[in-house]
């Protein structure tokens, strides 16, 4: 049997993260500190509102899977980067275990793929309660919500698995050092030994998985949705039926956008350090305005969340 050379042997990495920047170091961990605290409030907040109503429609159970994952997703990445943030030192990095640095990877991969799922299940559900009002509680029942949840996890699960067996049964060999806070796929196959275009291709089968599928399924939702919208004679009722989808589409529009721009392109495109700052973004930025814009367009978690802080509130619709 081949023996492997010492220098593909798995021996774990370096996370550069900012080390580079030491007088930053202590501001950068306050704001991060605060976003991070608001980001746990706000969708603990919208969990804790959901459970609180009796009577919970679908939509409502669907933002509460969603405020679930972004609860999991931002505590995947953000309390090791603020531990490293912390650490006093300049040394190059903050060191990982080859394993941990894989299931940092596949729960984040997991989580983000789950995400893409969820938001396609939660345009169908605006489909049928605007193109199919009559019917949208006998089509759109909670065991069909149970069974859509548990299918967006699983899928998720099964490509991040897939691709992480993938990544890491890449050869890394010279330098260890990624410049990233956290082990993020670019970062990995940048630092991998081979530069062949096949090394992208697990990337890529799971990008087409993980975005293209469910957005061409948001988009035909969405197509059908602004065919009823049309035939709507009622301005009212158009307004309000737009309205209904707005948070949705917002939500949308951050995650996907985000996930494409930093995914959907070639290796020879990487760039480590504007990689790094964007990652800072939607791993600590978007998971925060997910809850604000939530709470802000929807008015049954407006009410929910009143009803949780002891105000007053005006009714759900």
């Amino acid at each position: 049997m081949d023996i492997p050379s010492n220098n593909t042997i798995p021996r774990g990495f370096l996370l550069q993260g900012f080390f580079e920047f030491p007088h930053l170091k202590p501001l950068l961990f306050l704001v991060l500190l605060a976003v991070h605290l608001a980001t746990l409030s706000g969708n603990l907040l919208i969990l804790v509102a959901v459970i609180s109503v009796p009577s919970r429609p679908p939509m409502l159970l669907f933002l509460c899977q969603l405020s679930a994952i972004e609860l999991c997703y931002t505590l995947v990445v953000v309390p090791r980067s603020l531990a490293d943030l912390s650490m006093p030192g300049h040394g190059r990095g903050s060191p990982i275990s080859f394993l941990g640095c894989a299931v940092q990877m596949q729960m984040f991969v997991a989580l983000g793929g789950a995400e893409c799922f969820l938001l396609a299940a939660m345009a169908y559900d605006r489909y049928v309660a605007i193109c199919h009002p009559l019917r949208y509680a006998s089509i759109v029942t909670p065991g069909l919500c149970a069974r859509l949840a548990l299918a967006c996890c699983l899928g998720g699960l099964a490509v991040s698995v897939g691709l992480t067996v993938a990544v890491f049964h890449l050869p890394f060999c010279g330098s260890r050092l990624l410049m990233h806070f956290f082990c993020d796929i670019t970062a990995l196959l940048h630092l991998a030994c081979t530069r062949s275009y096949v090394d992208e291709l697990p990337l890529l089968g799971a990008c087409l998985v993980l975005l293209l599928l469910p957005s061409m399924l948001i988009l035909t939702s969405y197509g059908a949705i602004a065919s009823a919208l049309r035939r709507l004679h009622g301005g009212g009722g158009r307004r309000k039926a737009a309205s209904t989808c707005a948070s949705h589409l917002a939500v949308t529009f951050l995650h996907y956008g985000c996930a494409t721009f930093m995914y959907v392109r070639p290796k020879s495109s990487y760039s480590p350090r504007l990689d790094r700052t964007l990652a800072l973004v939607y791993t600590n930025v978007t998971p925060l305005l997910y809850p604000l814009i939530y709470s802000l367009r929807n008015r049954e978690i407006t009410s929910a969340i009143h009803r949780v802080l002891g105000f007053r509130g005006s009714g759900s619709v």
